[in-house]
């Protein structure tokens, strides 16, 4: 059975906005636009035809795509004002031997904003860092070895 995936309200609603728009506007849009291309003749060498059918596979994959994270979604409360790393967290970093802070909002590749990286909560690094605070130092477990992390700050 596939794992839940984690999601922000705000980005559950979105996805389920952006599913219904694809299966009622855009399907209808295609159509028409598929058809209109039939109708400039041979199907062969009708580029406008061509191009509508291949964007309607990559849309319907999409489609495919949000329901089924639609069905598995988990809705989070959006990570803890307590200064708690919880999933929908932005969390800055300091991996050891390194002075760089590195940012990222802990959750799905859904839940993306500009200048954010994300890293998910189900990874070596993302499990470690839930439940720590600013300051405190994690391990984890990486097919590359132990790493060690500081926590430099906690928000929403």
């Amino acid at each position: 059975m596939a794992e839940n995936i984690q999601f922000t309200q705000a980005t559950f609603d979105r996805l389920k906005v952006e599913h219904e728009t694809l299966t009622t506007v855009w399907r209808i849009d295609i159509a028409k636009r598929i058809e209109a291309a039939r109708e400039l003749g041979d199907l062969k060498e009708n580029g406008d035809y061509h191009a509508a059918k291949e964007e309607q596979g990559k849309t319907e994959a999409r489609i495919r795509d949000l329901e089924a994270m639609i069905e598995r979604a988990e809705i989070l409360e959006g990570g803890s004002d307590d200064g708690t790393v919880a999933a929908g967290s932005v969390v800055g970093i300091r991996y050891e031997g390194d002075d760089d802070v590195e940012t990222y909002l802990l959750g799905s590749i859904e839940e993306k904003r500009d200048g954010i990286d994300i890293m998910s909560p189900g990874s070596p690094i993302g499990k470690a860092l839930l439940g720590g605070q600013a300051g405190d130092t994690v391990e984890a477990e990486t097919p590359g070895g132990t790493l060690r992390v500081e926590i430099v700050s906690v928000g929403l």
